[in-house]
């Protein structure tokens, strides 16, 4: 028989660079801008993520004011603490953080100009 030189591929992991240890992976916060439905037309509008350092209650506060909604500040034992708000606030909400919290626009999750997630 001749001689070939036949190489066989290896097994290919697509998230060995995710997993990798000095991998910018998660370097980024992210803000999420959620809607859940609730019964009929009702909905909330969500917002996690936010920094540490920021005030929930003030940031709660300026949002009710703004958006004349209600709203609530729940501490989640996965989530930390999230801002529901009653009805679809998403719009809002992202413009809110971007322009008066100088939070960047790409950080904002669950925002589409289009009008769907």
């Amino acid at each position: 028989m001749s001689d070939l030189n036949v190489q066989l591929p290896t097994a290919f992991d697509p998230f060995a660079e995710a997993n990798a240890e000095d991998s910018g992976a998660g370097a980024k916060e992210y803000v999420h801008v959620r809607t859940q439905q609730r019964n009929g037309r009702k909905s909330l509008t969500t917002v996690q993520g936010l920094k540490k350092e920021f005030s929930y209650n003030k940031i709660l506060k300026d949002l009710k004011k703004e958006f004349c909604c209600n709203g609530t500040v729940v501490q989640d034992p996965e989530l930390g603490q999230v801002i529901q708000l009653q009805g679809d606030q998403r719009k809002n909400v992202a413009t809110f953080l971007v322009q008066d919290l100088s939070a960047f626009r790409s950080a904002v999750l669950g925002y589409n100009e289009g009008g769907g997630i």
